[in-house]
C-alpha cells in the first residue's frame, strides 16, 4: 500500500526518537492510509485515502 493520501497528499514524516539518556536515532511517522471504494467524478474507484479525509468528509464512499 503507497505511503500516501490521495486526497491531501499527506505522507511520511520524519525525526527522532529520543531515549531517556537523551541518544537519537531515525525514525518515521506513517499516516493511516486505507484503500476505500470512493465516487471520484461520478465512478467509483479504489483510492489510498488517510482517515483525516475520510473523517472529514473530504470522500465519499461508494455503495456496495
Amino acid at each position: 500500500m503507497s505511503a500516501y493520501c490521495e486526497i491531501c497528499q499527506k505522507g511520511a514524516m520524519s525525526g527522532m526518537n529520543v531515549s531517556h539518556s537523551h541518544l537519537k536515532t531515525k525514525r518515521k511517522w506513517k499516516p493511516n492510509i486505507q484503500r476505500v471504494r470512493a465516487l471520484v467524478d461520478g465512478q467509483v474507484k479504489r483510492v489510498n485515502v488517510c482517515t483525516r479525509c475520510l473523517r472529514s468528509g473530504k470522500v465519499q464512499r461508494a455503495l456496495q
